[in-house]
This record gives structure tokens, C-alpha cells and sequence, in this order.
């Protein structure tokens, strides 16, 4: 008994770190999504070593480009790559398909790129109409492709919701699903729920300040200080709007039941530049928001609905993206311009100066295998000297 009571005490960690790897694709609180709708902008190699200065480790992709998973290799950066949209449909007719693509996107990369969750297409329920009945059947094939494969501790599953799948979002208590999306809805939590994924969240307070610009104090949006907002049916107060719509979610999945899962913010972000009936897509509200979310994520504490459950984003997005279709708003949410640099000062560094340059030959060059334990010494040093210099 007492060897029996050792091994387990010895164990324990390991199997406390591998359970956490199951169930949390996101490992921090601020994360950031690297979106590439654009002909402009640095390599993957260069967003490596701009992402490492930053300090941002948890990185959101909306596909699964190669070159972008090769450049990811041995970085200790954490990636959730995306599923299209138009894969769904394969995904979920042919469980072979959902192997092979596992198999050649996935599997071939680990452990080297750590790529710790896959999303399964972007705001199909509520939008994309012709995939509703197919995006269960894409998730639990991606699953169990992932699970025959020994994956599913390392790899979470996934699938981001716009906030068109609600309905009465305020106040936030009263926030139910969508009639017709509900039908889809509730089999996909309860997916969720038994392999312990997450629900995902694509929250803008600054599309909701444009939408209803009569009813809402930009101040409350951009985490200013303002006498804030109190739900009439909880008697909570909210002091910023993101809490809120965060919140209205809680409520949603409480009402279908699912009142212990957790929401995850997989996009948030303000425009910088916009059209001329977009006046609040500025530069000055695109850095006051980002500067304090950074800050309200810092805090590491939840909303006033859910205290204990520390709010968790990812920040949309790296880059203005030049291709993108749509408003002029859409091609600007990057806290990156196209060459690099920032696009305002929120506290990151763009890829200006020379040392981030031979920052990233240093740390490509860390990660070659064929260098003498000598010069790999040295070239840690390196990298180590460069990064307090940045």
C-alpha cells in the first residue's frame, strides 16, 4: 500500500498536466488571432519573432497553411487552427475524411508545432444556414479521428459562435438561444460538454456601439469609467461591455442547461479606420479599447455573473488585412500594419528595429538540429541579450 501511495503521489503531477492539456486549448488569457486576408504582410517566420516579443503565446488561426504550421515548430507558441467553413461539409459526410485531414494537418506537425486545438468552421449557427446540420457531424468525426489517433489530450476540439445565435441579449440575464438555432445548438453542447470543450465566443462591443449608438455610452465600450450598467432582473452591475455580452452567453447556455460550461472570448477587438457612417472606427478608440483589455485581462478575474471563471481572449487581430471584403472597419482591426509596425502603442513593439531582425535569425537558427552544444550556447545567450534589448 505504501508503494502504491508513492507512485500515485509521484504521478500525480504528470497526470494533473496531462488532464489540463485535454481540456484547455487556451492556456492564458490573452491571446491574439492571425488572420492573413492580405498580400501585404510579414512572413510567418517574421510573425513568429513579432508574437515572441510581444510575449503572446496563445495564437488563433482561421486555417491550417503549412507554411504557417512549419514556422510555428519550435517556438513553444500555442496554436488553434481553424477548419474553413467550406470543409465542413466534407468533415461531416466521411469519417476517412476527417482521418486524413487529422492525419496530414495535425498529427504531422506534433509535438514539434504545438497546436493544441482545431476550430471547427467560424460562426456557422446564426449565419451560415446550409452547414447547421452538418457542423455536429464535422466535430464529432474531427473528434474521433482525434481520438483513434491518441490525440485528445493534447488537442481540444472547437467551434466559434457570432452573437447571432442569441436572442433578448439585454439585459444580459435574460439572453436565450436563437429560436431555430437552438435545435442545432443544444446536441452540439452536449457534445461539448462531454468531452469538456468550451463555449467559444466572437464578442465586439464596437459593432454593438454601432448598432445601437442612441443606447450605448462609448465610454461603457471602451472599459472607461462611466456609473456603468445594472441588470434589472439580477441586480448585477456591469461596468463595461464586454462583461455583459460575456455574460448575456452564461445566461443563454444556463437556460439550455449547460450552466457549468465555460465561455472563451475567440475574437475581440476595435477598428482603427472606417467608413464615413463608421465615426467610432478610430484610431484613438481602437487604442483605448485594446490598451484596456489588456489590462482588464491582466486581472485575471471573471465576470460579475461568473467571478471564479477568468475571462480569456483573443485579440483580433495581428494585422490590418487589405484583402478582406466588406466595410472599410473590417480591413482595419490590426495592432499590426502591413510592414510590421504598430499600428498604435498598446505596449507591443513592432518589427522596426534591427534587433528584432537578427532576433529572428537567432531564433531560427535555435531551432536548426545540426548546431554543436558550444554554439548553441551562444546562440541562447544571443537570443536572451536581444529580447531584453527589445
Amino acid at each position: 500500500m505504501k508503494r502504491v501511495g508513492f507512485l500515485h503521489l509521484f504521478l500525480l503531477p504528470f497526470l494533473v498536466s496531462i488532464e489540463c492539456l485535454r481540456v484547455h486549448a487556451f492556456t492564458g488569457t490573452y491571446g491574439i488571432n492571425y488572420g492573413r486576408i492580405a498580400d501585404n504582410i510579414p512572413s510567418p517566420d517574421e510573425v513568429v519573432t513579432l508574437l515572441r516579443a510581444a510575449k503572446i503565446k496563445n495564437v488563433r488561426i482561421f486555417d491550417f497553411d503549412h507554411s504557417v504550421l512549419n514556422a510555428f515548430s519550435g517556438t513553444g507558441l500555442e496554436l488553434v487552427v481553424g477548419l474553413p467553413n467550406g470543409y465542413v461539409k466534407d468533415m461531416s459526410a466521411n469519417e476517412s475524411n476527417a482521418m486524413d485531414w487529422v492525419k496530414e494537418n495535425v498529427q504531422a506537425f506534433l509535438p514539434d508545432t504545438h497546436i493544441r486545438g482545431i476550430a471547427i468552421g467560424n460562426e456557422v449557427l446564426g449565419n451560415e444556414n446550409e452547414l447547421w446540420g452538418q457542423l455536429l457531424g464535422a466535430v464529432k468525426n474531427i473528434y474521433n479521428a482525434l481520438k483513434k489517433l491518441g490525440l485528445t489530450k493534447v488537442v481540444q476540439v472547437t467551434t466559434a459562435h457570432s452573437q447571432a445565435v442569441f436572442t433578448n441579449s439585454f439585459p444580459p440575464s435574460a439572453c436565450v438561444f436563437k429560436e431555430g438555432v437552438d435545435q442545432y445548438m443544444k446536441p452540439l453542447l452536449e457534445f461539448f460538454s462531454e468531452i469538456g470543450s468550451p463555449f467559444c465566443l466572437n464578442a465586439y462591443p464596437f459593432l454593438a456601439y454601432m448598432y445601437n449608438v442612441n443606447d450605448i455610452d462609448i465610454n461603457y465600450a471602451l472599459f472607461q469609467p462611466t456609473q456603468g450598467v445594472r441588470d434589472s432582473n439580477s441586480g448585477l452591475h456591469y461596468d463595461n461591455l464586454l462583461d455583459a455580452q460575456i455574460d448575456a452567453a452564461y445566461a443563454a447556455l444556463e437556460d439550455a442547461g449547460f450552466k457549468k460550461m465555460e465561455v472563451i472570448v475567440t475574437e475581440t477587438g476595435w477598428a482603427s479606420h472606417g467608413d464615413s457612417n463608421e465615426a467610432a472606427a478610430t484610431v484613438n478608440n481602437a487604442r483605448t479599447y485594446n490598451y484596456n483589455l489588456r489590462k482588464r485581462l491582466a486581472k485575471k478575474k471573471g465576470t460579475p455573473m461568473r467571478p471564479k471563471n477568468v475571462v480569456k481572449a483573443y485579440i483580433f487581430a495581428t494585422f490590418n488585412e487589405n484583402l478582406k471584403t466588406g466595410a472599410t472597419s473590417e480591413k482595419n482591426f490590426g495592432l499590426f500594419k502591413a510592414d510590421g509596425s504598430i499600428s498604435y502603442d498598446i505596449g507591443f513593439r513592432g518589427l522596426k528595429s534591427s534587433s528584432a531582425g537578427s532576433l529572428h535569425f537567432s531564433l531560427k537558427a535555435f531551432r536548426a538540429r545540426d548546431w554543436c552544444p558550444s554554439s548553441l550556447l551562444m546562440l541562447a545567450i544571443s537570443a536572451v541579450a536581444q529580447l531584453l534589448l527589445l
